[in-house]
């Protein structure tokens, strides 16, 4: 029954906006932008939590309870790539310092160094990815993690853009 309320109030909405999506046409520029700024915001939020931190070379962190972050690249970061034909990761124990350069992904397109959202020491890379690199792309907020690292200063987690932050950042550097 929950349901079908949940479903009825999503249709509704969504009628709401389909006459404004098939007359964009006739919308100017400057709404246009907004709209498909928007759009993405959308599309992107489903995919990712509020608990998603990001930095401006697009490395986002995930914290759990345990206080352990997994790391990944942004679905952003993956597009510019292109398809991942190779990741080089680090090895478990190595001790990064926010900024740290810690691998590499080379995609057909170029290559890529990444940098370690914080502080703290690799307890588990994503070891599918040497067989199937090409996760980072399909699945780069699920799947296609790169490592696993204890946070060794929580306080860092406070110079990281939020989800909402980051899409600006991206959006600013589209134009």
């Amino acid at each position: 029954m929950a349901a079908c309320g949940l479903f009825r109030s999503f249709s509704s909405n969504f009628s709401t906006v389909l006459p404004l999506l098939t007359r964009s046409t006739l919308l100017s520029p400057s709404q246009l932008s907004c709209k498909a700024y928007f759009g993405r915001k959308l599309a992107s939020s489903s995919r990712t939590s509020a608990a998603l931190k990001f930095t401006d070379k697009h490395e986002w962190i995930r914290v759990d309870d345990n206080g352990v972050g997994t790391v990944g690249i942004s679905e952003f970061a993956q597009n510019a790539l292109g398809d991942v034909v190779y990741c080089g990761l680090p090895e478990v124990g190595t001790h990064l310092a926010q900024n740290d350069e810690f691998g590499a992904l080379e995609s057909v397109k170029a290559a890529s160094e990444l940098y370690s959202p914080l502080t703290g020491e690799v307890v588990e890379v994503n070891t599918l990815l040497a067989d199937n690199p090409g996760l980072v792309n399909k699945s780069c907020y699920k799947d296609g993690w790169l490592m696993k690292m204890t946070i060794g200063n929580p306080a860092e987690l406070d110079t990281l853009m939020d989800e909402a932050v980051y899409e600006r950042y991206i959006h600013s550097i589209e134009d």
